[in-house]
């Protein structure tokens, strides 16, 4: 589990091509400071596993289920990507609950600079706005954010000097690809409440649930 407080700005060093998957070679000095094999990473908010670490550096497999439903597949050489570690048990949850787990993709529609802060408008793929809700959370490239204004196709949020200057949030332009997921605890209330719905009358209830 993480809690989608970016660690450090990491960089795409090397991307292998195996047909059906790729080889992402990256660089994050904190996240590989006590990394060893097997361990999870969230790059750009996609839960990876190590493959292999050396020095600064740290290899992942990325499957084609997760180049298909992520935008880990426009990633280059050179390119940037946020990069956490999974939460450590009894540390404090500084964002939300996340899995690593990319619901979808998100388009930057448009940035509109302030002062002291920035807003962005994010697309949301059709079957994930019901998820969205005004003063929300939600997961942009790894990044736990709060909604400021949700709309059927669209959400936005304002960004910190600090969040613009430490995440890849900072360096999107509109038409730029961004992963999305969604609040958890409202997937599975989605689901409790449907499958209460269409309990044939005259069983008992759901356990927990009250009419």
């Amino acid at each position: 589990m993480f809690t989608g407080i970016v660690e450090e700005l990491g960089e795409v060093t090397a991307v292998e091509n195996l047909g059906d998957a790729s080889r992402f070679r990256l660089r994050g000095p904190v996240v590989t400071q006590d990394a060893q094999h097997g361990d999870s990473i969230a790059v750009n908010g996609v839960c990876l596993t190590v493959v292999d670490h050396e020095g600064d550096e740290f290899t992942a497999d990325v499957m084609a289920e997760t180049l298909d439903r992520s935008s880990l597949g426009a990633l280059s050489v050179g390119s940037r990507v946020n990069l956490e570690r999974p939460t450590a048990v009894g540390a404090r949850l500084g964002g939300h609950i996340v899995q690593g787990h990319v619901d979808g993709t998100g388009t930057v529609l448009e940035r509109r600079p302030s002062e002291n802060w920035e807003i962005v408008q994010i697309s949301l793929p059709a079957g994930l706005s019901r998820y969205v809700v005004e003063k929300g959370s939600i997961t942009v490239d790894g990044i736990s954010l709060t909604v400021v204004e949700a709309g059927p196709a669209h959400f936005t949020v304002s960004l910190i000097p600090t969040t613009l200057a430490l995440t890849t949030l900072g360096l999107k332009q509109a038409g730029d690809p961004v992963n999305l997921e969604v609040d958890i605890i409202a997937k599975y209330v989605e689901r409790l409440l449907g499958a209460r719905a269409e309990q044939p009358a005259g069983l008992p209830g759901l356990p927990g649930v009250t009419s």
